[in-house]
């Protein structure tokens, strides 16, 4: 059997954070000052963070 290229895999997982209110976090880009700027924010409790991990 051959290897199977790093390219061809198909499997692919995400990272779900959540907030400690219980609520799912969401990352949004938003444009502001001439800048695209990515933000996380959770659904239930509408706090805003830099990045997904500051949750904490």
């Amino acid at each position: 059997m051959g290897q199977v290229s790093k390219n061809s895999r198909t499997t692919s997982t995400t990272h779900r954070f959540f907030c400690p209110c219980g609520g799912e976090v969401k990352m949004k880009s938003m444009f502001d000052d001439g800048k695209v700027k990515n933000i996380a924010e959770c659904e239930k409790c509408k706090r805003v963070e830099r990045r997904p991990s500051d949750f904490n």
